[in-house]
């Protein structure tokens, strides 16, 4: 049986040239020794973008993995099939260079119309649910910026982080867990 895994790591991630090479030998482990055939992906962090780079290369050596993106209301992805196309558009209108995450298929996650303002994090637990390994790019230590809690509003809070949540989601429906941070 073909098992999958997800992606999930902070917004901003820094990944020296090191990490990247090590982040593709984990991928590829998983596809050769793991037999993982199915990777899904969210669209709204730099580790998600590193991640979907690094598995549309090992795509050209399997051909047989299939990347899904799981979106929120406010996301999109281009089918492969579009993507060409779609980017010619984008970059002829932006006047300049467009990429898109192009993958074989989009997964609308049961709440996604009706999630709320927080809709990534019932995405993230979708997309944990359905796989057998999450690799994530998670520091304990980081704290995202302090928001108000409306524009007249004077006070601030500390917004929880959503790959914080993610990672304790899947530590406690037992996933198997690869943190490219510690590594």
């Amino acid at each position: 049986m073909n098992k999958v895994c997800c992606f999930i790591g902070h917004r901003n991630a820094e990944l020296n040239d090191d990490k990247v090479k090590e982040l593709k030998n984990i991928i590829e482990n998983l596809i050769v020794n793991e037999k993982v055939h199915i990777f899904l992906f969210g669209s709204r962090s730099d580790f998600d973008f590193i991640c979907h780079k690094i598995v549309t290369e090992l795509k050209e050596k399997y051909p047989f993995i299939q990347r899904k993106c799981y979106t929120c209301r406010s996301e999109g992805c281009t089918l492969e099939s579009e993507r060409k196309h779609y980017e010619k558009i984008y970059s002829n209108f932006w006047k300049k260079e467009i990429h898109l995450l192009g993958v074989e298929e989009e997964v609308e996650f049961k709440n996604k119309w009706t999630a709320g303002r927080a809709s990534y994090v019932e995405r993230n637990q979708a997309m944990i649910n359905d796989s057998d390994f999450c690799v994530f790019y998670y520091d304990e230590n980081y704290q995202p910026q302090q928001r108000t809690y409306s524009k007249r509003c004077l006070t601030s809070y500390q917004p929880k982080s959503g790959t914080a949540l993610a990672y304790n989601y899947a530590k406690q429906k037992k996933k198997e867990i690869i943190n490219i941070f510690n590594t």
